[in-house]
């Protein structure tokens, strides 16, 4: 089962708080999750924890999922970092930042548990 949302990013304080320690589990906790509507995730037949695969035209990764009550439906949310860099447009338009808002996404549950950051950089760098 996949569902299609809206995928946004942005700072939270939790992963702002481990910016200086990007290779350690505080940041991973931080920032390689994905916040979906509680609705949502009963659609997908998923639960906080469960391994999710997002996708956009941009690429796809593998976050863990987090309920969310104040996500409307539709909505899905990664912190900013290098799992949400992994499906968000590169395109900066410009500016030297990527857009962060409205990327049409799929997600749907996996049995791939998502990669730690230095996995995830060989991955991409690999690619």
């Amino acid at each position: 089962m996949k569902i299609k949302v809206n995928l946004i990013s942005g700072r939270t304080a939790d992963q702002g708080a481990h910016l200086e320690a990007k290779t350690h589990k505080g940041y991973f906790d931080a920032c390689a999750y994905c916040e979906l509507s509680p609705a949502d995730l009963e659609r997908l037949g998923a639960s906080e924890g469960s391994s999710l695969k997002v996708t956009t035209e941009f690429g796809d990764v593998v976050v863990f999922a987090k309920a969310n009550e104040g996500n409307p439906d539709g909505l899905a949310f990664i912190p900013m970092g290098p799992w949400a860099n992994a499906v968000l447009s590169p395109d900066t338009h410009g500016c030297g930042m990527p857009g962060f808002k409205g990327v049409p996404a799929e997600i749907e549950v996996t049995d791939e548990k998502p990669l730690d950051m230095k996995s995830l950089m060989k991955k991409y760098r690999e690619a």
